[in-house]
């Protein structure tokens, strides 16, 4: 691998990590902004759902607009957007002013994290420099997840909780400078005049009011009718857009991407693994604070044997199994190892011992670090040569839709079982833990779902990579 590709490397990298930082480092922080911006525990909420509703629902919109105007020039502009709106952020004084600024952060992200995906894929065209690529790429997930609470914590209590934003900024500025540097210049297809704009408007406020309503049903529930309402309304919108990408002369979203077994299949194959991941990584963090009384720098450092785990084997382990054994076969033995992992916690007790009843779930969600750039590789491998930016939106998009279900499902699920048992007479803590475990055990389910999906619908790459011109006259994949 070439300097000039190490630094563009690096550059999306840090992009990511910026970007997973962030999103798990407000949360430490979020009691000491309530106290200072007077914010409702509702309220606060927010702090984390303006961010999560600007991210999710224009993903796929800033992929296909990397392919239109540039990737480079989208990834630019997301990280401008992003460190102004993080100084912005950190100089808040109201609670307005800061769901304005995370808002603007969400948008940011959005197209910095939508085309990142699509630049690297382009410009590591060797597979064997893809999976190294891809696998560093993977590693800086589970670093940004790692230092999120631990980072969070350290900056709060030793400078404030301004300090989590405003770090972005020198950060993303040197990252912006870094990227005019390293980053290839592509002119994209030069077709904005004709984009499809009203398929952006139905697809970006359909993604948008379906995240909506699932953060919003931990408050108000499932069946309640603001749920279904918005929920009916976003599906007729996203059904709208599919409708109109079937005619538009200028398409937002080509519907041949969906062509591709494996775009498809490792989309669905990701929705349904990270539903189940990310509700564990939220799940066992309560599990250790409201069952095993464990404070939150605490339990940071608790998880933290996972996230060096997953970021090791993503970064040693899976590109030497994807060159040598291919992506399918490392996809289908991590879903294997995490499944196992779920099932353990189904037996966790109360009084759990870490070493014995945490631990060798930490080390078995290592797994984790051969699903993601197994999948990444899969579903980036179906791409057409101008539809890259797309492939790359629409991956981060079904990674966030499935990181928000899976929390809000097996979260309702877990309640709903402890009230269960809770007006059966069980004790507090008796009852946390029994709804916990059915959410383990539902989480165990969908990564069973996922491995059926990637034993019957996934197929290995192609070998032997074309450069982009070559595939694009050809009309075959270009990835």
């Amino acid at each position: 691998m070439t300097y000039p590709k190490r630094l563009a490397l690096a550059v999306l990298s840090a992009a990511t990590l910026m970007t997973i930082l962030d999103g798990s480092i407000v949360t430490v922080a979020l009691p000491e902004i309530e106290r200072e911006l007077g914010f409702t525990p509702a309220g606060s909420s927010w702090i984390v759902n303006a961010y999560l509703i600007a991210f999710g629902g224009l993903l796929l919109l800033g992929g296909r607009l990397g392919d239109l105007v540039g990737r480079r020039t989208v990834f630019l502009a997301g990280n401008a957007i992003f460190a102004a709106a993080s100084l912005f952020a950190g100089a808040a004084t109201t609670s307005g002013q800061l769901i304005a600024a995370r808002f603007l952060q969400g948008v940011g992200s959005a197209f910095a994290s939508a085309v990142a995906l699509g630049i690297l894929v382009t410009l590591f065209t060797e597979r064997r420099e893809r999976t190294v690529a891809i696998g560093v790429f993977s590693f800086t997930g589970a670093a940004g997840a790692a230092l999120g609470q631990v980072l969070g914590g350290i900056l709060t209590d030793g400078l404030g909780w301004h300090w989590i934003f405003l770090i972005n900024v020198p950060i993303g500025l040197v990252t912006i400078a870094a990227a005019v540097r390293a980053l290839p210049a592509d002119p994209g297809g030069g077709r904005l005049a004709n984009a499809d704009v009203l398929g952006a408007v139905l697809v970006t406020a359909g993604l948008m009011l379906g995240i909506y309503a699932i953060v919003e049903v931990e408050k108000y529930g499932w069946t309640a009718g603001r749920t279904l309402g918005l929920g009916v309304v976003a599906l007729v919108l996203l059904a709208a857009f599919a409708a109109r990408q079937a005619t538009a002369r200028e398409p937002l979203m080509p519907l041949r991407i969906f062509r591709s077994r494996n775009v498809s299949g490792a989309n669905l194959t990701q929705m349904l693994a990270l539903s189940a991941m990310f509700a564990f990584q939220v799940l066992v963090a309560l599990y250790m604070q409201r069952v095993l009384g464990y404070g939150a720098l605490e339990t940071g450092l608790a998880m933290l044997p996972a996230a060096v785990a997953i970021g090791g084997v993503s970064l040693f382990v899976s590109p030497r199994l994807n060159a040598r054994f291919g992506e399918r076969r490392a996809l289908i033995g991590g879903l294997l190892i995490v499944a196992a992992g779920m099932l353990w916690l189904t037996r966790l007790p109360v009084q759990a011992g870490y070493v014995t009843d945490l631990l060798p779930v930490m080390v078995l969600v290592a797994g984790f670090g051969l699903i993601m750039p197994a999948l990444t590789a899969l579903g980036m491998s179906g791409a057409e040569a101008g539809d890259a930016g797309l492939a790359s939106g629409l991956f981060n998009t079904t990674q966030q839709i499935g990181m928000a279900l899976g929390v809000a499902v097996l979260s309702t699920l877990a309640a709903a079982r402890t009230a269960t048992r809770l007006d059966a007479g069980a004790a507090g803590a008796e009852a946390l833990t029994s709804g916990y475990r059915l959410a383990f055990a539902v989480a165990a389910g969908l990564l069973v779902s996922a491995l059926i999906v990637a034993v019957t619908v996934l197929r290995p790459p192609a070998p032997g990579p074309l450069p982009d011109a070559e595939l694009a006259e050809a009309g075959r994949p270009a990835l």
